[in-house]
């Protein structure tokens, strides 16, 4: 397997970076050695091995969810910079 240079200079550019010609080759490289040992993993022999979805056997570990006296909202409110009608009031991040 062998990754093309144009294909990381895309996912470069998706990723908003920008690299050299010689970074490019570099990890042109090292993705290829990565494909190369990843692909490895399909030589394996798994026909006894038993399908998991998790490492273990655990199920939902979370705990019960309890209503449980917690800090008040002028308490909270009062670490922000900006509130507006009892809420902590933020800049829009997205246009």
């Amino acid at each position: 397997m062998s990754i093309q240079l144009e294909t990381v200079r895309h996912i470069a550019r998706l990723a908003n970076l920008e690299f050299s010609e010689e970074e490019l080759g570099i990890f042109a490289r090292q993705i290829d050695s990565i494909l190369v040992y990843i692909d490895k993993l399909n030589e394996l022999d798994t026909q006894r091995v038993e399908p998991t979805s998790h490492v273990t056997q655990k199920d939902q570990a979370f705990r019960e969810d309890r209503v449980a006296p917690s800090l008040e909202v002028l308490r909270a409110l009062a670490n922000s910079p900006e509130t507006k009608d009892g809420h902590f009031s933020v800049p829009k991040v997205i246009g």
